[in-house]
């Protein structure tokens, strides 16, 4: 059976305390994860301290820790740091991002992602073994050190975040999982197979690798005021961050869509850029509208077979009430 997990706004919310409200609600409402992605607001650590510390039961971990900003030890160190927190409660996930936000915001060179997160994999995993760290790959270069402090009692899983075949059959060969986000559900039946062979070709067991979706999510007796929220969402990242996403939403079938969402945002026009999205696309992508209507599309997600947890995305510009109301009408279902 499908799981329900939370996937905390990328926004900036007024405190640290509105996100950790959230995640308490989440765990009040029966969700099995708080998700946190670290783009360039609050540091995802930092955050995910606070909600280890005052939660009980949920899951916690980033959804996408990016291979630029810190070395792979420090990531294996925090992994390890937060899973002792937490009481083994952390997962953590990582990937190379986008040239937007690691060259325009942390000033390094967007070369060879997947490499850099093969390697991030295999290095994290050392580090939380306990054991000393000798690696000589193609990006780094270790030995001597190990982990100062006890390692994990639990281990932590590393799940990979990709959109592409080849970032996906990453995560089937080498981590634990892999966190895929803005996918139709054909377009992740389709990412579900480069999964597959990749689980395959590491000579692994592609039921062990577990897969989620980050959905984005917006609920409202106003069902048009959800959608105008998802429609600005889509438009900023189709627009605003990359090719990334365009790339992933010409490969589902939207090539003209994408095409019209970036020609509008390049000219200046987010008004045009949110209008180019139909309703369709916003139903093939998330769960948005009115509770009734946004439940049956999630479910329609639930049902994709090999997908393991749907994460509930937000919009970037919906308020608090709006998140909570969310969080409450795509509860999990008892």
């Amino acid at each position: 059976m499908t799981d329900r997990t939370v996937h905390l706004p990328v926004a900036a919310q007024p405190s640290i305390d509105d996100i950790v409200s959230l995640t308490q609600r989440a765990e009040d409402r029966g969700y099995r994860r708080a998700w946190l992605p670290e783009t360039w607001g609050r540091d995802a650590a930092t955050v995910l301290s606070a909600m280890a510390e005052r939660t009980e039961d949920i899951g916690i971990g980033p959804s996408i820790l990016n291979v630029y900003s810190r070395s792979p030890a420090l990531v294996g160190q925090t992994a390890a740091t937060l899973q002792e927190l937490s009481d083994g409660r952390m997962r953590l996930g990582i990937g190379p991002s986008g040239p937007a936000v690691i060259e325009g915001w942390h000033g390094q060179s967007f070369e060879r992602p997947l490499r850099r997160t093969r390697e991030y994999i295999d290095i994290v995993r050392k580090v939380l073994s306990g054991e000393t760290v000798d690696y000589a790959g193609e990006e780094f270069t270790l030995g001597g050190f190990r982990l100062r402090s006890d390692p994990p009692e639990t281990p932590v899983a590393i799940d990979a975040a990709g959109m592409g075949p080849k970032s996906v059959e990453l995560a089937g060969r080498f981590a634990d999982g892999w966190h895929a986000l803005m996918l139709t559900p054909d377009g992740i039946r389709d990412r579900l197979e480069d999964l597959r062979r990749g689980a395959e070709l590491g000579d692994r067991d592609p039921d062990d690798v577990r897969a989620t979706l980050s959905m984005t999510c917006a609920v409202s007796e106003d069902g048009e005021r959800a959608r105008e929220l998802a429609r600005q969402h889509l438009a900023f990242y189709v627009g605003a961050m990359g090719t990334f996403y365009r790339e992933a939403l010409a490969r589902q079938g939207y090539e003209e869509t994408a095409e019209a969402v970036a020609t509008a945002w390049g000219n200046g026009d987010p008004e045009a850029a949110s209008a180019a999205i139909d309703d369709d696309l916003l139903s093939d992508l998330g769960a948005v509208g009115t509770p009734e209507e946004a439940r049956a599309q999630l479910r329609k997600f639930e049902n994709i077979d090999g997908l393991d947890r749907v994460a509930v995305s937000f919009p970037r510009g919906a308020e608090q009430d709006e998140l909570e109301a969310t969080i409450d009408a795509l509860a999990p279902e008892e």
